[in-house]
């Protein structure tokens, strides 16, 4: 198993308001174990794959055909940060050691989704009529369960354990996508890509930066939407249709728990259907991608709002605190999230039935 290089950003909106507020949505993968650390920011609106939603056979899948190698083995040293990295033979030694920990996983994952029984039943009969090649077996055995004729599908005793349980066994050697969308980066950049970062995090943190800096946003006007996924020869329906067109990004960066976010085939009905059972079912976060410019009547309450604030006796530290967040709505600075006009959009009420 070869260390891979799975990182990767793109920009897929860039747009800025004639105040100068800048909103930039990326799809970025790194690996699934720095996610912990990518959620600490929080003035990132995200959605990203999901080990409940993505079935185990694809899982097994990409963890077999990349599965993530750290690019360094840092030795133990106190504190957080790692010492020297290691070389030549103990560097070959702690890969493979992670290659055979992930391979560990991957027979039990494949245990889980059949049976220990079958897998070491099948194992066996592959090396004897077949190789040793661990890999092309678990390839072999998911192109099985895929085929939905295939005799697997008729064994008795197959577990077919959840793959909300049985994908969490490959987490830590799965690469992970996320769409985010922020007004604020400049935390992260400073924090992520310093030296005391965490070298997985540091990496696509540096890519994200890099693709900042080199991205030109388009300017927004009052009542035009930043669009996520809108296809070039959409655009023009888009500002004739703005609603329609914010259900169906919002659909399309829902879809990133499946991977099936960037579909090549665009059907407008079935983004339609979705972005609606998202709003019915309380699943807000993706509308929170789709956004346009505050309202000059919008600033202006703001405006007093800051005006009051600056009257107050209140400590200097605070109200530049309070005056500064009137430029926010929720998590982004000069924008408003299609998220505020959906209902229950704060607490969720389920329908009685």
């Amino acid at each position: 198993m070869e260390a891979s290089m799975a990182y990767s950003c793109s920009i897929v909106a860039d747009s800025v308001t004639k105040r100068g507020h800048r909103a930039t949505t990326m799809v970025i993968t790194l690996p699934r174990s720095m996610l912990a650390e990518f959620n600490t920011h929080r003035d990132f609106s995200r959605n990203s794959a999901s080990s409940r939603a993505i079935p185990v056979r694809k899982q097994l899948k990409a963890l077999i055909e990349d599965t993530f190698v750290p690019t360094e083995f840092g030795t133990a040293k106190g504190g957080m940060n790692a010492g020297p990295p290691l070389t030549g033979r103990k560097l070959d030694t702690a890969i493979g050691v992670w290659g055979d920990a992930a391979l560990t996983q991957v027979w039990f994952a494949l245990s889980l989704t059949t049976s220990p029984d079958y897998v070491q039943r099948e194992w066996d009969k592959w090396v004897l009529e077949q190789n040793d090649n661990f890999e092309e077996f678990v390839l072999d055995v998911v192109a099985r369960i895929e085929n939905p004729k295939h005799s697997i599908h008729k064994l008795k005793g197959p577990l077919w354990a959840t793959k909300g349980l049985t994908n969490r066994l490959l987490e830590p050697f799965m690469w992970h996508t996320i769409i985010v969308t922020a007004t604020e980066w400049q935390n992260y950049f400073n924090l992520r890509t310093d030296a005391n970062a965490q070298l997985e995090i540091r990496i696509i943190a540096q890519m994200m930066k890099e693709a900042y800096d080199a991205s030109t946003p388009q300017l927004l006007k009052e009542g035009e939407w930043h669009l996520p996924f809108i296809q070039e020869d959409e655009k023009e329906w888009a500002k004739a249709n703005p609603l329609l067109a914010v259900k169906a990004v919002t659909a399309r960066c829902a879809r990133v728990s499946y991977l099936t976010h960037d579909k090549k085939v665009i059907d407008l009905e079935a983004d339609f259907r979705l972005a609606d059972s998202l709003g019915k079912n309380g699943h807000m976060s993706p509308f929170e991608h789709a956004l346009t410019p505050i309202s000059k009547l919008e600033w202006k309450v703001r405006q007093q709002m800051a005006k009051v604030i600056r009257k107050s006796k209140l400590k200097k530290r605070v109200k530049a605190q309070m005056i500064d967040r009137t430029e926010f709505t929720s998590n982004v600075r000069g924008f408003v999230q299609a998220r505020r006009d959906q209902e229950n959009q704060q607490v969720f009420m389920p329908q009685a039935a």
